[in-house]
């Protein structure tokens, strides 16, 4: 009779807990099958314990995205160099909300937010900076000021601005962060055309025969990482679907550039459906346009250039094709292989006249470079007429396509500098900070 009573306990003990351990069972057999179909996403990109000091986890980048993307390159695992300490600080100053929000509470309804990318030529920035507190209905909008690595000089310019909200990021992985290790020079690098079979050093050399530059190819690395970074990653932009206007460090806007743009931006619908984007200024960056009374579809310049989000997402989609393009230069990637791989024209519209120029004769590549700095005092002579000062930019104008133009195409193979497979593979990192990938 006892032994009949413990059993009988034993047996309503084990019914009790039966249903508890199918839950258990249930949940392990679910996520078996989901990770055995690839449906769990790894959004840390963490590297493998023996490995840490050799890489950086993705989850410490900005803040991360919204819209989160899954993308597919094969068994290609990306890991970002490990940061030094001042790449640190940088990103931390990156986390930092705007400033003159006290000034400029409010953006303006259907603003359009400029991005200002630059390098290290301080006295260009001064003159932009000076055109920028010029255009009318600066205050409406934010802007972004990207910088290349950092200087001291360049950043006290961007914080003495007080016409609009300015949000400033640093790149955290520019070569000129990085003095003895990649990004920047590694020990044991190769240079120029050195051979690596006799001369006892690494790296792999482009077309031409020339092995890495850092600071020749900081151009694309910062360009990519700018914009990545603001579709993708700031919390002030990774939202927005409008537009957003790029301009440089040598780009003069005029006083009218802000309202031109807006009016662009406005018509592009109904006056070039097919137009991907719109421009400040012509494609020929020593055009100051032609002074009819037409809108103008042409390629795309590089001169102020605005596009949405879903033009950013075609752009992103050809992110193999960008950074394994054998050309420094970003905007002679995207003319040779990335336009040309949308199989269709990649036109954008702009006004018969230019609201931006290009001015200035020294190179990025120079800037201020200790063995051989350019010297220019960047003042540059530009005439403004009346028509400058205001929106002139006619709604009822028609649209002039040119059809055919000269310029970097399909089949151009590239001015070469940029052959190290490390470059590339960071090329590609960039594309995958702020979304997912299978695992």
């Amino acid at each position: 009779m006892p032994f009949y009573k413990r059993s009988r306990f034993k047996d309503s003990g084990f019914r009790r807990v039966l249903p508890l351990f199918l839950i258990i069972f249930s949940a392990a057999l679910v996520f078996l099958i989901l990770t055995r179909k690839g449906s769990i996403y790894d959004f840390s990109f963490r590297a493998d314990e023996e490995e840490e000091e050799e890489s950086f986890s993705f989850s410490s980048s900005l803040l991360g995205s919204d819209t989160q993307t899954l993308l597919k390159f094969g068994d290609f695992r990306p890991k970002l160099p490990k940061m030094n300490g001042i790449a640190i600080s940088l990103e931390q100053r990156n986390r930092l909300p705007p400033r003159n929000i006290d000034l400029f509470p409010n953006l303006g309804k259907n603003h359009v937010k400029i991005v200002l990318y630059v390098h290290n030529r301080p006295q260009y920035l001064q003159v932009v900076v000076k055109s920028l507190a010029n255009v009318e209905g600066i205050g409406e909008t934010m802007l972004i000021v990207s910088h290349d690595g950092f200087f001291s000089e360049m950043d006290a310019i961007v914080k003495g601005i007080r016409f609009s909200q300015v949000k400033q990021i640093f790149s955290p992985y520019s070569p000129h962060l990085y003095p003895d290790t990649f990004p920047g020079v590694s020990n044991g690098d190769c240079h120029d055309k050195d051979d690596p079979s006799t001369s006892n050093c690494s790296g792999d050399a482009d077309q031409y025969g020339n092995h890495r530059s850092p600071k020749i190819v900081s151009l694309k690395h910062h360009w990519w990482w700018m914009m990545n970074t603001v579709w993708d990653g700031l919390p002030e932009t990774r939202r927005h679907s409008g537009h957003i206007l790029f301009v440089e460090e040598d780009h003069f806007l005029y006083p009218n550039a802000y309202r031109n743009i807006q009016l662009l931006v406005n018509l592009k619908p109904k006056k070039c459906p097919d137009c991907f984007a719109v421009n400040l200024a012509p494609s020929d960056v020593k055009s100051k346009g032609e002074g009819w009374g037409s809108m103008i579809a042409e390629k795309m310049g590089n001169v102020g250039y605005a596009f949405n989000r879903t033009v950013w997402r075609r752009i992103h989609e050809k992110s193999k094709e960008f950074c394994w393009f054998d050309d420094y230069n970003w905007d002679i990637t995207m003319w040779a292989t990335v336009y040309p791989s949308f199989l269709t024209p990649v036109y954008t519209l702009r006004g018969p006249r230019a609201s931006a120029v290009h001015f200035g004769k020294c190179g990025l590549h120079q800037g201020q470079d200790k063995i051989s700095p350019c010297f220019d005092n960047g003042e540059p002579k530009i005439e403004l007429d009346e028509t400058d000062m205001v929106p002139n930019i006619k709604t009822d104008w028609p649209v002039y396509v040119y059809k055919k133009q000269q310029g970097y195409r399909a089949g151009f193979k590239g001015w070469g500098g940029w052959g190290d497979h490390r470059d590339r593979e960071l090329c590609l990192i960039f594309a995958y900070m702020y979304h997912s990938m299978r695992v």
